[in-house]
């Protein structure tokens, strides 16, 4: 009676997770230590793959727990990587575990760039292996059992949880072994076979009848929707498995009906009810003798029978001669009660003993995600502040330059270089001079260039896939059932866009520095000749000694004083906001464990303002004291003018120096911009070939999947019939009745003749009532004729309902043949020595026949034929 359901494994194709991941790791994470850590890693997460897919797991749990640890690891990592079609793209391929394919076709397969999907379907291995273990268990041991129950639970959980996420892991059609349809019906085969687990326990422990019959009914009852749930579902049967698998849940559920018909009769026996005992037990026989005339090849129900036999035999007799108690009908039997000791296992990973995340030291995608935004909050705030303070200091330096300060104060000879001129030419002279700038200006165009081409190569070759593939979806429409390329390269151009904008906004910069260059390259020049070269260029004036040591002199020398301690505070103040440093990795880290999500936004705005108000408020008090003092200077630098005797040379001298003063300021603001523009340029070349690496990863995954598809579209045209089906004339076919004609060409059904009588259904019941037991109180029989005695060949037991119908027993051939399904369950069958006999067997009535094949050299029995309707069948109480 011990028969269970297991589900065989599905196989999947070699991936090579080193080589991708790797250089992920490599463009993300500096080299170090911990990049080394993470390739070693990922090394050791490929072993992992190969351990669980890559050989033939045992039946045994050390291998169950191998898959349980990939899959748990696969759950770990999902968020650590950007694993999609067009950043990080892994093409995993799985085989259906159910569908052996065709000789020429091979299996369907299913090729993803998803790692939900590859969760899935290691997912289903699992709960695969588990009922394969579940099964092999010793039930006659305590510790079997409670094994047995434990894995046959795993088993429904996990495909209950692939039922329940199996759509939107993948976002497309799956395939059918791991469609919900097809696992939610798995679930429930598994649920009712830990169920009779516990039943069984409950009979070894000599439990109470009533407990034990609950136990049995709640069994029923599971075997009941799971053979409901298979026998509905349009695609099920299609499967040679669900084939197999049909009769043995119409079966357990008979056996478990009877099981706790016979436990509540010994209830009944207890109370003194003599008729309910007799007639539960009569039920009972009832349908124990339904499957043994029905399902003897699946399931043996000889004890079963023999125990309850006895047990009404005894009761009939003691009622006939003792008690006299009426048997009431089976329908006025009070109903017996469950009781579901079995749960699906929920699956929380890790599902794992012994599992430890290979990656725990990296963070997941999402705060990855968040540091890089905040990383650019805070970029921008500190560009924002210290470019407020450049901007203040060189509209300073500006203000200063127009009032020819400090050299009006230091220039009162009239004839020498102002003290703070000279500094400013060693300045510039120390810095290269125009020498440097030069070769900086020359420079940007060879880097721009260099950027240019990486994008335009870049994008060039998302328009080359972009181009092949929308030619071969025009070439096959439908068949190319992909994702489109120009739908997965919209991130990746939007990026690219961006790249472009930025570029062109970097050209007029370049030029607008160029421009304040030609403006005063020519002052520049002055101050970098020799000292003697700019005392000659400067004019001379008449000395204005009468104005040393005057107050509004005093006055002026001190407020630029204070002017440029305000500027060296300044530059302290941008060195320390440039040099705060917080992680945030932490409180994105706890925020996503608390609340399993980031607000990014609020913990970013609140951590800069934090660590950057402070510093906020001292550049806007920096502010507010330059404008102050600049008043001050402005209204000083009046009366000075005021008391300095004015005249031509006077005013040409002072021009010159303020022209001077004017350029080294611009020399020193326009050497920043190129160095600045020069490590800009550089920098986005290492974006720029990240970039080229994405697209170059992305195109050739694409390739890989295109060379795929373009595989299985030609297999698939392969296998299609080059011309349509045509009729054979009639003089062509073997008149004689003895021997085996060819097979009739597809059609609504066969063709009766003269010459070939039809065969009569047998006395078999209705289709509506093929597996109600014989003492149910529905009885609809079908009348019966007698076959001509020269065409009645040998039978072998009674037909097994539902869709089938039994054949002749021929060596090398099945005695079943699925009415529902033509012949295409025999072929998946082991048949040795019989392939060409099968093509040789008329078509089913149901099915229209199979295409027509030359005629056989063996005559063959003819078929009994189907009932003019099949309709769903299902055990009934």
């Amino acid at each position: 009676m011990a028969t269970f359901i297991s589900v065989p494994l599905k196989k999947s194709s070699e991936v090579d997770l080193v080589k991708p991941l790797s250089k992920f790791i490599t463009a993300t994470y500096p080299a170090g230590e911990e990049q080394g850590e993470y390739i070693r890693s990922v090394e050791e997460l490929n072993k992992l793959r190969k351990n669980a897919l890559g050989r033939p797991l045992d039946k045994h749990e050390s291998s169950l727990e191998i898959l349980l640890r990939y899959y748990d690891q696969l759950c770990a990592v999902e968020p650590k990587f950007p694993f999609s079609e067009n950043q990080l793209c892994l093409t995993f391929t799985w085989k259906d575990a159910f569908d052996k394919g065709s000789l020429f076709g091979g299996s369907v397969k299913l090729a993803l760039a998803s790692l939900g999907y590859e969760k899935t379907c290691v997912l289903f291995n699992a709960a695969a292996l588990a009922s394969q273990i579940a099964s092999e268990q010793n039930l006659d041991s305590d510790e079997g059992l409670k094994a047995a129950a434990r894995y046959y639970q795993l088993a429904s959980g996990a495909f209950g949880h692939i039922k329940d996420t199996v759509l939107s892991a993948l976002n497309r059609e799956p395939t059918m072994d791991i469609s919900p349809e097809t696992v939610g019906t798995l679930s429930l085969i598994m649920l009712a076979q830990a169920q009779e687990v516990f039943f069984l326990k409950a009979t070894s422990d000599k439990m109470k009848d009533a407990v034990i019959a609950k136990l049995a009914n709640q069994a029923a009852d599971f075997y009941g929707d799971a053979f409901k749930q298979c026998q509905y579902k349009e695609n099920l049967p299609k499967y040679f498995y669900f084939q197999e698998v049909l009769p043995v849940l119409a079966a357990k559920h008979c056996i478990m009906q009877a099981n706790a018909e016979l436990h509540q009769s010994v209830m009944a026996k207890q109370k003194k009810r003599f008729g309910e005992e007799i007639a539960r037990l009569q039920h009972a026989a009832e349908l124990v003798k339904t499957v043994a005339s029905r399902y003897d090849e699946y399931v043996s129900v000889k004890d079963l029978s023999d125990k309850i036999n006895r047990a009404l035999t005894a009761a009939k007799k003691d009622n006939d001669f003792i008690y006299h108690d009426r048997v009431p009908e089976v329908k006025d039997l009070e109903h017996i009660g469950k009781a579901a000791l079995v749960k699906a296992t929920a699956i929380t990973p890790p599902l794992s003993q012994k599992f430890s995340d290979l990656f725990e030291k990296m963070v997941p995608m999402v705060v990855q995600q968040s540091m890089s935004v905040y990383s650019q909050r805070k970029a921008e705030t500190v560009n924002r502040l210290v470019g407020t303070m450049r901007e203040a200091t060189n509209l300073c330096n500006g203000v200063l330059a127009s009032l020819n300060l400090p050299a009006a104060l230091e220039d009162l000879s009239g004839d020498s270089i102002p003290q703070s001129i000279a500094e400013k030419a060693r300045g510039i002279v120390q810095q290269g001079g125009l020498q440097s700038i030069e070769q900086l200006i020359r420079d940007l165009p060879e880097l721009l260039t260099r950027n240019r081409e990486i994008l335009d190569e870049s994008l060039k070759m998302l328009d080359d896939e972009e181009t092949t593939d929308s030619e071969l979806r025009a070439k096959f429409n439908q068949r190319w059932n992909r994702t489109p390329s120009g739908d997965l390269y919209k991130p990746l151009r939007a990026e690219g866009a961006n790249f472009r904008s930025v570029l062109d906004k970097a050209v007029q910069a370049d030029q607008v520095v160029r421009e304040r260059y030609n403006m005063h390259c020519d002052m520049i020049a002055l101050l970098c000749k020799p000292e003697n070269e700019l005392i000659a260029a400067i004019p001379s004036a008449n000395p204005a000694k009468t104005l040393q040591g005057s107050e509004v002199v005093n006055v002026l020398r001190s407020q630029l004083t204070q002017l440029d301690e305000v500027k060296k505070e300044r530059e302290g103040l941008e060195v320390e906001i440039k040099s705060v440093a917080f992680d945030m990795t932490t409180s994105f880290l706890t925020a996503l464990a608390q609340d399993g999500a980031i607000n990014e936004e609020q913990l970013s705005l609140g951590q800069l303002d934090q660590s950057y108000g402070a510093y906020n408020q001292s550049v806007q008090a920096s502010l507010r004291r330059q404008e102050e003092l600049l008043g001050q200077v402005q209204t000083s630098h009046q009366e000075f003018s005021s008391l300095k005797q004015s005249n031509s040379e006077a005013n040409d001298r002072e021009e010159v120096l303020k022209k001077l003063a004017s350029a080294h300021d611009s020399y020193v603001e326009i050497s920043n911009n190129l160095r600045e523009g020069t490590k800009f340029y550089n920098d986005l070349t290492e974006i720029l070939l990240k970039f080229q690496n994405k697209c170059s990863d992305i195109v050739f995954a694409r390739k890989t999947e295109r060379d795929e598809l373009l595989k299985e579209l030609q297999q698939s045209i392969a296998r299609e019939p080059s011309a349509p089906s045509f009729s054979v004339p009639a003089y062509q076919s073997n008149p004689t009745p003895t021997a085996a004609g060819p097979t009739p060409a597809p059609g609504p059904s066969l063709p009766s003749s003269p010459s070939r009588p039809q065969r009569s259904p047998s006395p078999q019941p209705g289709p509506s009532s093929q597996l109600l037991p014989p003492g149910s109180h529905h009885h609809t029989q079908h009348p019966t004729s007698q076959r001509p005695s020269h065409r009645q060949p040998p039978t072998r037991g009674p037909a097994l309902p539902g869709p089938g119908t039994t054949l002749p027993h021929l060596p090398g051939l099945p005695r079943v043949l699925p009415g529902a399904y033509g012949l295409q369950s025999l072929c998946l069958r082991p048949i040795q020595h019989a392939q060409h006999a099968l093509h040789a067997l008329p078509g089913n009535s149901r099915t229209g026949g199979l295409p027509r094949r030359p005629p056989s050299r063996t005559a063959l029995p003819r078929l009994p034929q189907q009932p003019p309707q099949q309709q769903p069948y299902y055990p009934q109480q």
